[in-house]
């Protein structure tokens, strides 16, 4: 049948099993957002405050789901306002299409009104992208676009297409996707068996997941690889909740903000197995100095990962959850009794702190993870409150935990929060933000209630820009350049203004109840929590430093 490029791209969609794309119109894009409406029962819209809220709620909805997240923008800024939310996911592996539209192939190259070439905008922060200027490639290009984002080592594509194909007609044939097949192709019976060896030979192994075990669906493989290691485990920010957390193997995070017992451990392990994280400065420290006691087998699909960062002894390559199938399968179980005796010993004497006498980020964290089981999914943006959030709830499952760590977005969470709860509607969705952060996109409040998406955004205000704070505190001798907040802003009002319910907390006694009402009332809210200003992320490797020269606020005074 014949089909203008406006109905190519929604039955495209369609095929891909798309139910939600958001986005946000103009003029180049408005034959398509003309014919979403005539499919507005099959593909529901939401259009967000901003397209910087489109792209990070098309990514929150993404690492919910694991399917492939999707937004809309028009031309020019359209498209500019988009990259911020594009490299976002490209740094943290996040299969997602947006579709852009463009001035007309006549008028390409002319600075015309609203032009701007996005595919070059976009090269270093994509897959891959495109730009259809012909018709008869319209439909195949947008099938490739969504089997490149997410197979292999999944990541953001782009389609621009120029207004002229979005009206002119073509004949259209619908396709059914192939099934992705797992990588399989370079995992060697070589790199198994040397694998094997090493795990086999190691006296004190020890385990460090990323977000590539997450990706992988990997969770029951890993645990079945972890109790016959029998083997702590530490983690990326991005591999939370691919092992329990309430798992008493677990000892925390690894890195700049990791716990005590996950550095020291990782530095005195005579192996270090890694599976699916890319071993990122601020895991590593001092790169030449990282575990350096220990030999590394580092388990990735990506090869470019293998010795990019950190030299491997060993390496496999290939999808992680067809991987730890294959080493399961061979490796009998053994006993590192001793090893752990020691690792729980570090867990004991270093602990994770906080103050109990005051209103913390902390003392929030825990009681939120009490009222809910651990049975939420957490977003966060960046700093002081994302790194609390990775450190006092529980993550016993995979996708419940959701933030921006290659890039590091500030204004990443209430995106991403309305996101993963419109692809999991069922789940108590909560955005931990700083007053910084919250700033930066809180428009898209509106979008929530507008909607009424029912999700709970906390702010933990401490009137000041915190993680840089606490930089200037022990680095800059407190010299707080362009980092206080302290103004006339109440986000209280604010919230309600835009249509949410809101509450402000000041009190320790306060919590609980609100809280529990939040999570009840099933309707958008906003919860302002007033902490101090100096309260800091503890423990912590200063830049450059080796990881065992974490040290905490005692050590600190001392």
């Amino acid at each position: 049948m014949e089909l203008t490029g406006s109905q190519i791209v929604i039955e495209c969609l369609k095929e891909q099993g798309v139910d939600t794309v958001f986005g946000y119109p103009g003029g180049t894009i408005l034959n398509i957002y003309d014919e979403l409406y005539r499919h507005s029962n099959e593909i529901r819209h939401i259009l967000t405050s901003h397209e910087q809220g489109a792209s990070h709620a098309a990514d929150g909805y993404a690492r919910a789901t694991g399917k492939v997240g999707v937004c809309f923008a028009t031309s020019g800024p359209g498209s500019t306002n988009l990259v911020t939310g594009i490299a976002t996911a490209y740094m943290d592996s996040v299969p997602m299409v947006a579709i852009t539209a463009n001035v007309a192939v006549n008028l390409l190259g002319r600075d015309s009104f609203q032009e701007i070439d996005i595919a070059g905008v976009t090269m270093p922060i994509t897959k891959h992208n495109y730009i259809v200027k012909d018709i008869t490639k319209l439909a195949d290009t947008i099938r490739k676009a969504f089997r490149i984002a997410k197979s292999g080592r999944p990541g953001p594509v782009l389609i621009d297409i120029t207004k002229d194909v979005t009206a002119a007609k073509t004949h259209y044939t619908k396709f059914t996707p192939e099934v992705l097949q797992r990588v399989t192709e370079d995992i060697t019976e070589d790199d198994l068996q040397s694998a094997l060896e090493l795990i086999k030979k190691s006296k004190k192994p020890f385990i460090f997941i990323g977000g590539g075990c997450v990706i992988s669906e990997a969770h029951d493989e890993l645990k079945e690889f972890v109790d016959k290691v029998d083997a702590p485990v530490a983690d990326t920010l991005m591999g939370k909740g691919a092992f329990d957390g309430t798992d008493p193997r677990y000892t925390g995070m690894l890195g700049m903000h990791g716990t005590k017992t996950s550095n020291l451990g990782v530095t005195e392990c005579d192996l270090l197995i890694t599976i699916g994280a890319r071993f990122s400065d601020r895991v590593t420290g001092n790169a030449k100095k990282f575990a350096r006691n220990a030999h590394m087998l580092h388990i990735d699909i990506d090869p470019a990962e293998i010795n990019k960062n950190v030299k491997a002894h060993k390496s496999i390559i290939g999808d992680i959850k067809e991987v730890l199938q294959r080493l399961n399968s061979s490796l009998g179980q053994l006993n590192h009794k001793d090893w752990l005796a020691h690792i729980m010993e570090l867990k004991e004497q270093y602990p994770l702190k906080y103050r109990k006498d005051m209103l913390t980020g902390p003392y929030i964290l825990e009681k939120l993870y009490e009222i809910t089981g651990g049975d939420a999914i957490i977003t966060t943006e960046v700093g002081q409150h994302q790194m609390w959030s990775a450190q006092f709830f529980k993550y016993k499952y995979p996708r419940t935990f959701i933030t921006s760590g290659g890039l590091g977005t500030m204004g990443y969470g209430l995106g991403a929060c309305i996101g993963a709860k419109v692809g999991m509607p069922e789940k108590t969705v909560i955005n931990i933000a700083g007053d910084g952060c919250f700033r930066m996109n809180m428009n898209e409040i509106a979008t929530a209630t507008r909607y009424n998406i029912p999700i709970i955004e906390i702010i933990f205000n401490n009137h000041v820009l915190g993680m840089v704070r606490q930089w200037q505190t022990l680095f800059y001798e407190q010299r707080y350049s362009h980092t206080n907040l302290n103004d006339k802003v109440d986000f209280v009002k604010l919230a309600e203004a835009m249509g949410a319910k809101a509450y402000r907390i000041t009190k320790m006694d306060e919590v609980e109840s609100v809280l529990r009402e939040a999570i009840a009332l099933n309707e958008p809210v906003l919860i302002d929590c007033t902490i101090d200003s100096d309260e800091k992320v503890w423990p912590m490797v200063a830049p450059g430093a080796a990881i065992e020269d974490v040290f905490s606020e005692e050590d600190l005074k001392k």
